[in-house]
């Protein structure tokens, strides 16, 4: 663009240092806040009155907060389901079915031990917990492979395929838990049946083990991606799929691999939310909620820039919001919605954060313009 005698041009960024990628973020937030508070021009006392009801219970109120931890680590495994195969160029949209998946398969356990009317446990608490644990990695690294080996045998798209499976497990979790279905609960109520006290997750602080697993899997990610020859192989696969062939990475196993270990996080995030959160320990009726909040996965992945611990905070502060303005819409009497609306807006401001980031604004002087050769007889004239 020519603005006097100088051109504007947008231009990638050759190299960022950590603090501009904080900078930039915290930039986007501060911009969502204040674009978010159109949406709290209703609420009794005014938009500030609103943001100290959303930040006091999110992150100052002790039930809040363990709120807000429980869905951060929820999102934040979300989030590396999605990154890992991400940084291999390749994209994770199946988070709903994964967390289903996985939820199911850790409510198989029981449900095959006696269903809702196990009483006692028949072995060791621990171990049905750990088994459960299990069981539900390995349904969502098994639902994953689906569209890993399509992608690597036969070049399916792996956004179709994880998009059509979030539709199939949407429907095989409402046959499931409802309408006589085995995990049905034993009242009929159109959710899953209850787990029993010994299947409850550990608690230390009110906060359940799979916090420990979410924060550690964060450190180790960037650790894999940064340190091991495997994480370099990922990495030079995203970059450029041709040019890692041809440096003797194998194209076929590496793809299967990134989305059964995405998989996993996905599988261990729907035991998370459905078997170790207390309040829940069971397969709600309003489990599509869950799955769409699955989503936000992605957009956590996308911020934190392909880094697990940088997603940690992100996770942390959409968890926050997601709550706080929920508590906020009911308790101020706001409009339905305004808490996907703000979550919405960080969105976009995050989006736009993260153009910055990658690109840079750059004046040049502009050339002059060509003057036309002026003829003799003209000039004679």
């Amino acid at each position: 663009m020519r603005v006097g005698s100088y051109l504007l041009t947008v231009e990638p960024r050759r190299a960022s240092s950590p603090l501009h990628g904080v900078v930039t973020a915290v930039a986007a937030i501060v911009v969502a806040l204040v674009l978010s508070s159109v949406l709290f021009l209703p609420a009794e006392g005014g938009p500030l009155h609103a943001y100290r009801v959303v930040f006091a219970y999110a992150f100052a109120d002790r039930y809040g907060f363990l709120a807000t931890v429980h869905r951060a680590i929820y999102l934040l495994l979300c989030t590396f389901a999605f990154l890992v195969p991400f940084r291999a160029g390749l994209w994770n949209i199946g988070l709903p079915s994964q967390v289903y998946a996985g939820g199911l398969a850790a409510f198989a356990v029981p449900a095959l031990l006696g269903g809702p009317d196990l009483t006692t446990p028949p072995v060791a608490p621990g171990l049905l917990v750990g088994l459960m644990v299990v069981a539900g990695v390995a349904g969502g690294a098994v639902l994953a492979a689906v569209a890993g080996l399509l992608r690597a045998r036969l070049n399916v798209n792996e956004i179709l395929v994880t998009m059509m499976l979030n539709s199939v497990f949407f429907w095989l979790v409402a046959y499931m838990i409802k309408e006589g279905g085995p995990f049905m609960s034993a009242t009929g109520e159109g959710e899953g049946f209850g787990l029993p006290a010994f299947l409850h997750a550990p608690l230390w602080a009110g906060i359940p083990f799979t916090a420990l697993l979410a924060v550690g899997a964060a450190a180790l990610l960037d650790w894999l991606f940064a340190r091991t020859a495997l994480g370099y192989r990922i990495r030079a696969f995203g970059l450029n799929p041709q040019a890692a062939r041809y440096g003797g990475i194998d194209p076929l196993t590496l793809p299967l691999l990134v989305f059964v270990v995405g998989g996993a996080f996905g599988g261990l995030a729907g035991y998370h939310y459905f078997a170790a959160v207390p309040g829940v320990y069971k397969i709600p009726g309003n489990y599509g909620y869950y799955g769409d909040l699955a989503f936000y996965g992605i957009i956590c992945a996308l911020i934190a820039r392909g880094s697990g611990v940088g997603a940690v905070p992100v996770a942390l502060l959409f968890a926050g919001l997601s709550l706080g303005a929920r508590l906020a819409q009911g308790q101020l009497h706001l409009p339905f919605g305004v808490d996907y609306a703000l979550l919405g807006l960080l969105m976009m401001t995050f989006v736009a954060s993260h153009v910055l980031y990658q690109c840079q604004p750059v004046w040049r002087p502009a050339a002059a313009p060509a003057v036309p050769p002026v003829s003799a007889d003209a000039a004679e004239g």
